[in-house]
């Protein structure tokens, strides 16, 4: 009898499986994911779970059994292969093939990785994006060995920091002129230099990776571009992630840097939704790929509303995102895209702040340093279509709350 297929076993697919089965209880919904565990959080894996402060069973996203409480068929370790829409089966890495009614694409993303003539295939050099990874990364956590984190994005502030506060000697590379180049403003890059280099990280910028060096199969070091060699026991790899679009690809959906939906997150093929890092949307009228816990969240309950009632409104994107390096939480609303200035908000101590993008006199985004009240009020008026005018944005005296 065919169903609802999910193929992934992330945050969306957990979150679209939950809606669909709320809505209706009977229709067979089964969940493919190819790893060997149940659909767990990704963003502690490199930070709380990776250095033993929260325990794997923390990490899941629902407890086991309330897949078959809610008569959820979870498969773990078996891979979709290929997606079949005229025959609407899909089929599996062990042979079999499983019909479907509905299928949610839910395939999430991966690691961008480095060649292989770079990586030199030595052990000692993470990717931090599955369980696996977290547990291997883990082990590498002791005091006063050296660590070398390639890529200044969020992924690898925060390793850095994970790294740093063990009590490793941290060295960052990064290739671009300044670390968060690709999605902060430079006035944010200052505030995060300066709080790593406070906590001992040696951020080096403007300098690409050469080649990792090592000796009988171990790291040893990296060679940078400028020929500068710097000992490692270890290194983290962070730059970047790519949407798993190719099942769609291959089925003939609609695929540009992300697999193309709609405001009910449908696909080309109206009974198959995609959500999550996999999918990309509208935002103010351009394609937009969102790569948040929140936003996979959102666009699986749409999804999940809609395969099961056929009704539902438009999803609006309404972005928002988070890091944790040290002991400060950044908290990001709205999107920076398209933005011509930047005005700073001083916070209560060194370490808080905000820093508000503007496209002329309108507000797009916030990026909030432990500052977690201009945040809210920020995200809210950004969501709600309202505006903080950049004289009050800078002015500590000014009452943001009033304008809500």
């Amino acid at each position: 009898m065919s169903g609802v297929i999910v193929i992934g076993a992330g945050q969306a697919a957990a979150s679209f499986a939950a809606k669909y089965r709320s809505l209706d209880a009977d229709t067979p919904l089964t969940i493919f994911g190819d790893e060997p565990v149940i659909p767990y959080q990704r963003p502690p894996l490199s930070k709380k779970y990776a250095t033993g402060e929260m325990e794997k069973t923390q990490l899941f996203l629902r407890p086991e059994s309330w897949y078959a409480d809610q008569n959820i068929d979870l498969q773990t370790n078996v891979m979709v292969t290929s997606i079949d829409r005229a025959a609407r089966v899909v089929h599996l890495s062990d042979g079999r093939t499983a019909p479907w009614s509905k299928l949610m694409i839910a395939t999430g993303s991966r690691v961008r990785e480095l060649p292989g003539t770079v990586t030199q295939g030595l052990s000692g050099v993470h990717y931090v994006r599955t369980l696996a990874d977290a547990d291997r990364f883990g082990t590498e956590l002791q005091e006063g060995r050296r660590v070398v984190i390639v890529g200044g994005g969020y992924i690898g502030l925060e390793a850095a920091a994970v790294c740093a506060a063990k009590g490793m000697k941290v060295t960052l590379v990064e290739a671009s002129e300044r670390i968060l180049q690709r999605v902060a403003c430079a006035e944010t890059s200052d505030w995060f230099r300066a709080l790593h280099t406070s906590e001992g990280v040696d951020i080096r910028e403007g300098t690409g990776l050469s080649h990792f060096d090592g000796k009988d199969g171990a790291l040893t070091g990296a060679v940078l571009a400028d020929g500068t060699t710097i000992d490692a026991d270890a290194a983290v790899v962070g730059i970047g992630i790519i949407p798993n679009t190719d099942l769609a690809a291959d089925a003939g959906l609609t695929v540009d840097n992300g697999i193309v939906v709609n405001g009910q997150c449908q696909t080309d093929d109206p009974d198959i939704y995609a959500a999550g890092d996999c999918a990309v949307t509208g935002f103010k009228g351009l394609p937009t790929r969102l790569e948040s816990v929140p936003n996979a969240i959102d666009q699986a309950t749409v999804a999940g509303t809609h395969a099961a009632t056929g009704d539902v409104p438009n999803y609006v994107a309404k972005p928002w995102f988070w890091s944790d390096q040290f002991d400060v939480k950044l908290q990001i609303a709205g999107l920076n895209r398209g933005y011509t200035d930047v005005v700073t908000r001083a916070g209560d101590t060194p370490r808080s702040g905000a820093h508000f993008y503007y496209a002329g006199n309108q507000l797009l985004a916030i990026d909030a340093m432990n500052a977690p009240r201009v945040y809210m009020i920020g995200k809210r008026l950004i969501e709600a279509g309202k505006n903080i005018l950049p004289a009050q944005a800078a002015d500590t005296a000014f009452d943001l709350k009033s304008l809500m």
